[in-house]
């Protein structure tokens, strides 16, 4: 027998349980035929070599936590990503408003909280550059908007208009509404907004499945289908590339949770699990969304958010389920073999999301639906250790524990010195035995691995020139930072035959253009994909 595609000249990370090393590895239909230190007797006419010449091997990236469709849909939109002047932002929005002068609704993304005094910015400023049409534009968080004065009066939200209960209206002294929306709010305007064709989100999906396997990653869980929250389903987009054949990705689909109903919509996930499995489409998972962000004051805490002199405000977050009925919730939905994926950024929603899952436990017995918690933000000391107890994997989004004027200006201050030090704890997560997967929940931020993992081992966004670690004690070695975003994101996806590099996976591998393991940790966020294969094929090649 000879491989169909060999590597050598190594090294390679394997990610197995035991950090092996190697040099050569051989593909044979789509699988992985051996993984050695030579393999020259493998090599027939037919092979294709490719000679690492001390370029690192991997096993591909998988993306834990993602929103592929809507971060491809974003491609073909107002763009504000890249920066945080709010005057390049409304330079773009001119720019694309003029280039598309027959869309009905300005659409985009990507502006940051940072860029606006109390990260909250106004209507007048969009009224100057788009007087005539509405105009709907999504934070990089996705958990706010800022709209123009068309598009509050298409809402018609005005003074006299109430908050939502699981959101708020941004509003000045007199009441009235000053263009930012945040949370459940969003939804008095997307509602509005010409929903994206089928033909859109196909295009969408095409682009993101670009762009992520030039970035190495073979596949993703997306949080967010048959779902709505002012988003559209990407549901069918997939399930067009699964039964088309054009999905090389294999995707794991979050099934997500409409919090304004109760076990009633149970049946209904089923449904959907048994429609959206097909080929490398899989959807076994519900996403429960319990609490929104930080930085807007609606991520649930265990005690109140401060006010700009440090002392206790009567707001303490949001619980968007209930959370004495998620247990029974997680209950059922665990005893009917569905995984489920929390959204659990405050304490309190980490707290209540592994309240449920501790029921289920002792309600169904210890089941394999692995269950995650995305984004720990802040994890109550107290909670730590329950991770590896109710064998809750910590889903890390590593891009965001970093000192930056968001995380520096619109969160520490309003959480304290004590619960500032409780955020992103991936050290003591992995220190206390619990399993660890990773994504990048883009298009909030950057979708690229290898950011995320300087990240997670820095401590600091790559660039930084400052000095300053955010909470060292909680950095990651470069190792366990890569079997997060592979063999701990491929436990999370069910794809026990992926993730590490050994004989009999499938051969989902990737080539970086250096080994980060020989140059210094500041220098990893500099490594690039240079190659993506997918069960044995080549999906890109720099």
């Amino acid at each position: 027998m000879t491989a169909d595609l060999l590597f050598t000249g190594g090294p390679v990370f394997t990610a197995d349980p035991a950090r092996s090393r190697a040099t050569a590895v051989a593909v044979k239909d789509g699988r992985i035929l051996a993984v050695g230190h030579d393999l020259g007797e493998l090599r027939g006419p037919k092979t294709e070599v490719v000679d690492l010449a001390g370029r690192l091997l991997i096993p591909g990236f998988q993306d834990a936590h993602v929103h592929a469709v809507f971060g491809g849909v974003e491609m073909g939109q107002c763009d504000l990503t890249g920066t945080t002047d709010p005057r390049e932002y409304l330079n773009r929005i001119t720019a694309y408003a003029a280039a598309h002068p027959d869309r009905e609704w300005i659409t985009g993304s990507g502006w940051s909280m940072e860029s606006f005094p109390g990260g909250v910015p106004v209507r007048e400023l969009l009224d100057r550059v788009v007087p005539d049409r509405p105009v709907y534009l999504t934070n990089r968080d996705h958990h706010g908007a800022w709209v123009n004065s068309v598009a509050l009066e298409r809402a018609e939200i005005t003074r006299d208009t109430p908050d939502p209960a699981d959101g708020m209206i941004n509003r000045d002294a007199g009441g009235n509404p000053v263009g930012a929306l945040q949370e459940g709010a969003v939804s008095l305007v997307s509602d509005l907004i010409p929903e994206s064709t089928p033909a859109e989100l196909v295009a969408g999906l095409r682009r993101a499945q670009s762009l992520l396997h030039s970035l190495g990653i073979t596949g993703w869980q997306d949080a967010m289908l048959r779902g709505s929250n002012g988003y559209p389903d990407p549901a069918d987009a997939y399930l067009t590339a699964a039964t088309e054949g054009w999905l090389t990705a294999s995707v794991t689909g979050a099934l997500w949770w409409d919090r304004d109903l109760g076990a009633e919509q149970i049946a209904a996930l089923v449904a959907h699990r048994e429609q959206l499995t097909v080929g490398r489409l899989t959807c076994s998972t519900v996403k429960i969304m319990q609490d929104g962000v930080a930085e807007n004051f609606t991520a649930a805490m265990t005690a109140p958010y401060l006010d700009g002199c440090g002392c206790p405000t009567p707001n303490s977050g949001l619980s968007f389920v209930d959370p004495a009925a998620l247990p029974g919730y997680v209950t059922e939905l665990d005893a009917l073999d569905f995984q489920v994926h929390f959204h659990a950024l405050g304490d309190r929603a980490v707290r209540e999301a592994l309240d449920a899952l501790e029921a289920a436990r002792a309600g169904n017995g210890f089941r394999d639906t692995r269950p995650h918690l995305a984004h720990l933000q802040v994890v109550h000391p107290d909670d730590i250790a329950r991770f590896r107890r109710l064998g809750a994997t910590a889903n890390l989004q590593p891009l965001w524990a970093a000192h930056e004027p968001q995380m520096d200006e619109l969160t520490i201050p309003f959480l304290g010195a004590e619960r500032a030090a409780w955020q992103y704890p991936f050290g003591d997560l992995l220190r206390s035995g619990a399993t660890l997967a990773a994504g990048s929940d883009w298009p909030v931020s950057s979708p690229n691995p290898i950011e995320g993992i300087h990240v997670a081992v820095n401590r600091a966004v790559p660039g930084a020139t400052d000095g300053r670690v955010f909470l060292p004690e909680q950095r990651l070695d470069l190792g366990t930072a890569l079997a997060a975003y592979t063999a701990g994101s491929a436990y999370v996806n069910h794809r026990d035959d992926s993730g590490s590099v050994r004989t009999g996976n499938v051969a989902d591998l990737v080539v970086l253009d250096r080994d980060p393991f020989d140059g210094p940790a500041s220098e990893i966020s500099a490594t690039k994909v240079t190659m993506t294969v997918v069960a044995g094929q080549v999906v890109h090649r720099a």
